[in-house]
């Protein structure tokens, strides 16, 4: 199966290049290969694929409310050009969004079937972009996941491994709940969904919940460190972009289909071994 990637370089890109090795893939991303650039469709054309996973996007949360413009230009109109050539191609997409869609105010896990209403430019740019993707392409499945984390690029697991590495404390947000997500397991989980045949929207995310200091807390010890951990609020932490406060996914569609995904605490030990051994920071 010909196999095209958008964001091939990115951690999710990467760890779908990694679990889908046995296919034939082509891997598209910057410079070469620009979302809001027209020449970025005859590239696909070229490529025919069978599948797409539209891994790409514009992932800078706070960044977006600065740039909403261009944030737009690539996470809604980027995905309405995959999505066309998609359709032209009579190929799969598989578009990857995000627990951002929500704007956290339910009590329990947020389904597939709830109505999105973002707070960010951000989550607004995905939904959007899941809009033009179901509507542009047939044979469209949306993948929303959250936390996301792998070795490739810049994420919270790695963020805080350097910082406990620098400073004796750190400050981290104890009011919002979500689900931390490997890179590596949502890799395999595309992998297995490009080879159905579900469409619509399917949540995807490692299972357990946390807040991020609870997350951050479990990142500092696995990796060794004796930093300090402070919780604090979103409204001390300051942040440009509105974020959820509750954004964890329930996964019925993905469960009712599949194994459930390991546990978070599993996934990130993994992890946090893994980037150790790649001379990650460490005490």
């Amino acid at each position: 199966m010909r196999i095209l990637i958008t964001g091939g370089r990115g951690q999710l890109g990467a760890a779908l290049q990694k679990v889908l090795s046995d296919h034939d893939i082509v891997a598209k991303d910057l410079p070469e290969f620009d979302l809001t650039d027209p020449s970025s469709e005859a590239q696909i054309l070229e490529a025919n694929p069978e599948v797409i996973i539209h891994a790409g996007a514009y992932t800078n949360v706070d960044g977006a409310e600065r740039e909403p413009a261009r944030a737009t230009q690539i996470n809604r109109d980027g995905t309405a050009m995959v999505a066309r050539v998609a359709e032209q191609l009579r190929a799969r997409l598989m578009y990857v969004s995000t627990d951002y869609v929500f704007d956290g105010t339910l009590s329990r896990p947020y389904e597939e079937t709830d109505q999105p209403n973002p707070l960010s430019i951000y989550g607004r740019t995905k939904y959007e972009g899941e809009i033009v993707a179901l509507k542009m392409c047939r044979n469209t499945l949306i993948v929303r996941t959250a936390w996301l984390y792998g070795l490739t690029g810049h994420n919270f697991v790695k963020t805080i491994m350097r910082l406990a590495a620098e400073k004796p404390a750190l400050d981290v947000v104890a009011d919002q709940r979500g689900c931390p997500t490997s890179a590596d397991d949502l890799a395999a989980a595309l992998r297995d969904l490009a080879r159905s045949g579900l469409t619509g929207i399917c949540h995807v995310t490692n299972t357990g919940d946390c807040t991020w200091h609870e997350f951050a807390t479990r990142i500092v010890r696995l990796a060794g460190f004796d930093t300090e951990v402070r919780p604090i609020t979103t409204a001390q932490a300051g942040r440009l972009a509105r974020r959820p406060a509750y954004s964890v996914l329930a996964r019925r569609r993905w469960v009712g289909e599949h194994d459930a995904l390991p546990h978070w605490h599993d996934a990130l030990e993994r992890f946090v071994k893994q980037a150790i051994s790649m001379s990650l920071p460490r005490p």
